[in-house]
């Protein structure tokens, strides 16, 4: 029998999350949207908060508690005797939600919790863990030559003694100007292709990495998006994640690895801003007198209470789908399908059920007298970073065809 309840322990966590998301994150929400560029100070008081939180071993309040972790002997015993385990990449997944459902931007903007973090604890190696266990760290991967094709990286690094010396250009890095640090890709011999894109954690005050400016954005205007540059960046040798050799059967796996920790999370990003929508516009449709049953067929009702259900069936599923692919993850179950179904079906079910109840609600939606205009305009983002609709499903469909890449485009 499938058991599709919490267990405590994360249903703690994702309550403590709620609770920031009510009483931090939704009362400045609107002021942050229209003061785009400026510093949430208020997450200097989260920052402290999620400092103490992972001293004392309780999960992180954000995002990027993804990867591993060690279990405790309890846990690794029950893992073995019932084969089932919920660890950290499920746990950052009901935070990302929590905290999504009060403001994804902001969400973003909570520092030490970027989704460079993800990245560093996906593939580091443990004394790296160690090492880079209290950053912020930003993900750069895209640049101005390419998007969603990450094997198109021209951004180089090559070793000259005991330091990696960079040269690129970075856009659209989140928290690309606040983090501490930046997962940088790059590769360290263009001549043997995807295989040899490797990630490097930089240090913000790296010499040759400077900020060439700051995106205006539709959503997510808390969240600050940075263009980089890296010009005769030099970092300490040891500063690449993971193996430094190449493996070229392996090809760009290993870096690849990262969004399968990722790509769960922006789902629920996603399933937090549409959970968000349908609460907000269930009050206004029970405020003008539409009554939604459960018991009616959607037919039988009125023609808002049945788009309601239609909205409400694609959030459960794209929630299910989510936890299913955390839970893999946490299981050392390969999740690479599962990871994009979740991104794809979340992605789209946030903008669809955000911008529909904009319509729903009439003049009350497309003003600012709720923040459901806002919700629509942050969605957009979640269908398109980390993989855009299109690249998830054509994923999908070499997934599950038996298709390499080469054989399906």
């Amino acid at each position: 029998m499938i058991n599709l309840e919490l267990p405590k322990k994360l249903r703690a966590s994702a309550n403590q999350a709620h609770q920031v998301a009510t009483e931090i994150f939704r009362p400045i929400s609107r002021k942050y949207d229209l003061a785009e560029h400026e510093y949430p100070v208020e997450l200097d008081t989260m920052a402290a908060m999620v400092e103490g939180l992972a001293d004392s071993g309780t999960q992180k309040i954000g995002g990027a508690a993804g990867g591993r972790e060690d279990d405790s002997e309890s846990d690794a015993h029950a893992t073995e005797l019932l084969g089932n385990t919920n660890g950290g990449n499920m746990s950052a997944l009901l935070n990302a939600l929590e905290t999504s459902w009060g403001d994804v931007g902001l969400m973003l903007s909570i520092p030490y919790q970027g989704l460079g973090n993800a990245a560093i604890a996906a593939v580091a190696t443990d004394e790296q863990l160690k090492r880079f266990g209290k950053v912020w760290a930003s993900m750069a991967i895209t640049e101005p030559s390419f998007g969603s094709d990450s094997a198109a990286v021209t951004t180089t690094a090559v070793l000259d003694g005991d330091e990696w010396v960079l040269n690129g250009e970075k856009i659209f890095v989140t928290a690309g100007q606040r983090s501490t640090h930046i997962v940088v890709w790059a590769s360290v011999d263009k001549s043997l292709g995807r295989a040899a894109i490797k990630s490097f954690v930089v240090p913000r005050d790296a010499p040759g990495l400077s900020v060439a400016r700051l995106e205006h954005k539709l959503g997510i205007k808390a969240s600050d998006t940075a263009v980089l540059l890296l010009q005769d960046c030099r970092i300490p040798k040891d500063n690449i994640l993971g193996s430094p050799e190449v493996n070229v059967e392996k090809g760009f796996a290993g870096v690849m690895q990262t969004f399968d920790n990722t790509r769960p999370l922006v789902a629920a990003m996603a399933v937090g801003v549409a959970r968000a929508a349908l609460e907000e516009l269930r009050a206004i449709l029970t405020d003008a007198g539409v009554e939604i049953s459960y018991d009616i067929p959607p037919n039988n009702q009125h023609a808002a209470a049945a788009e309601f259900l239609r909205m409400e069936a694609d959030y459960e599923s794209a929630y299910l789908l989510s936890l299913r692919a955390a839970w893999m993850a946490d299981n050392k179950k390969p999740n690479s399908l599962e990871a994009s179904m979740s991104k794809a079906k979340a992605g789209r079910t946030g903008t669809d059920v955000s911008l529909k109840a904009v319509e729903l609600a009439g003049a009350i939606g497309y003003s600012q007298r709720t923040l459901l205009e806002k919700w629509g305009r942050d969605s957009k983002i979640l269908d398109i970073f980390e993989g855009t609709q299109q690249i998830q499903q054509l994923i999908v469909a070499r997934r599950v065809l038996g298709k390499t890449s080469a054989e399906l485009k």
